[in-house]
């Protein structure tokens, strides 16, 4: 079992969602599950819930999961393969409004500590201006 809340990144661009998802392991290290997404099937711009839904297989943690996005079509997409999860899972998954490449380093810096997933949500919405 993963001792810390897990990280999605969810981005249009699968070259975004690598880099952050790299940024992510640079800074923090693999104490921190980690999944990410990006692009549409064809390679181009977009997002898709069953790859969202594996990024969050991938970084499943029991203490939950934390899902960065950049736009608001990799939010709804987020939103509703979070619906589409086994229900037991489903209140373990968060999507935060923060930054993608802040708020997803924020977020794992504060997972890394042991931190609950409604602390490292926190972390990563301070980021978002009022």
């Amino acid at each position: 079992m993963n001792k810390n809340v897990g990280i999605v990144i969810v981005s249009h661009s699968a070259d975004v969602a690598r880099g952050t998802a790299m940024m992510v392991e640079q800074m923090v290290g693999r104490e921190v599950p980690l999944g990410w997404c990006g692009g549409d099937p064809d390679g181009g711009l977009g997002t898709n819930v069953e790859a969202i839904m594996a990024a969050i297989d991938k970084a499943w943690s029991e203490k939950g999961v934390a899902i960065l996005v950049d736009l608001g079509g990799a939010e709804t997409n987020s939103e509703m393969a979070i619906e589409m999860l086994p229900e037991a899972r489903r209140g373990r998954v968060v999507v935060c409004n923060a930054p993608v490449v802040e708020g997803a380093v924020m977020a794992a810096t504060e997972a890394a500590s042991g931190a609950t997933l409604e602390a490292v949500r926190s972390t990563a919405e301070e980021l978002t201006p009022a």
